[in-house]
């Protein structure tokens, strides 16, 4: 693979992130079953890569373990994001989650006691300045407020997951450390969303099953292949695009015309993703991405 095919893999990596928020909406499902449809799709896609894949070793119990406790922040993160689609829309819930850089940056300087430089305390700055201007008020009895307290919710738990895979996933190769996490969102979704399949309808399937392929186990995939020719910092920068993409399909699909103070929030959000790219110490994971 050239440097311009993996640009484009790189590309369609966040074209299809960005998308997670659209087959949520389109899926008149409960978020909890979207969530065990979404594992369960990404479990057999990441099965069959896996076991295709050669010199790739089982983890141990105690690797999967960690990574099933990983794996529960991870569809903690997929339940409130969604939460947040059904109850203010994509483009709310786009940007409230891409307030990741900014957790993760604190965390990791709390939990791993990292001096927590100029620049990143900037990219907290600009996400708490775009989450102001993105909130039409503090009342959480309005629908946009209240999903994006959800969506911020999603971004924190995210920080949480990246932040774990540091020591979860070291030496692993990223489709294992993938499929071990989407195994354990499977097995405790499940209990809570049983009851609930069977009214799941056959179109809400057709969604959940493109967001498990598309949203998780291909664009995994092609952020993998693209690593291989670029650099981790560069893709990231990349991915800063995928609230974006979201807006720009929810605007375009549903409706969702976002306002002058929205756009303005969204850009700063946006631009705090790319800085903290740029400042990150640590290449992001595959694992890491949503």
């Amino acid at each position: 693979m050239n440097r311009r095919k993996a640009l484009l893999a790189l590309h369609l990596g966040a074209l299809f992130f960005g998308l997670s928020g659209i087959f949520g909406k389109l899926a008149l499902a409960a978020p909890v079953v979207i969530v065990f449809g979404r594992a369960l799709f990404a479990v057999g896609a990441l099965g069959l890569f896996a076991r295709t894949a050669a010199g790739q070793e089982r983890p141990s119990w105690q690797r999967r373990l960690a990574l099933a406790g990983a794996g529960l922040l991870l569809g903690g993160h997929w339940w409130s994001f969604f939460i947040a689609v059904k109850v203010a829309g994509v483009a709310v819930a786009t940007l409230g989650f891409a307030t990741f850089p900014a957790f993760t940056v604190l965390l990791e300087g709390l939990l791993f006691k990292e001096r927590v430089r100029r620049g990143e305390w900037a990219v907290v700055g600009l996400v708490c300045l775009g989450l102001v201007l993105v909130t039409p008020n503090f009342d959480f009895g309005n629908q946009a407020t209240l999903g994006l307290a959800w969506a911020v919710l999603s971004g924190l738990l995210f920080a949480l997951v990246s932040v774990s895979n540091r020591a979860t996933t070291r030496g692993l190769h990223p489709a294992q450390a993938a499929l071990w996490q989407n195994i354990s969102i499977l097995l405790c979704s499940l209990p809570f969303a049983w009851s609930l399949l069977p009214a799941v309808r056959p179109l809400d399937w057709l969604w959940i099953g493109l967001l498990g392929l598309l949203c998780t186990a291909l664009a995994h995939s092609l952020f993998v292949a693209s690593l291989r020719v670029l650099n981790a910092r560069n893709a990231s920068v990349v991915f800063a695009l995928e609230p974006v993409y979201g807006i720009a399909f929810a605007w375009w699909l549903f409706h969702e015309q976002p306002g002058l103070r929205m756009l303005c929030g969204g850009a700063l959000i946006v631009l705090a993703t790319v800085l903290s790219a740029r400042l990150s110490k640590h290449s992001p994971s595959v694992d890491d991405l949503s």
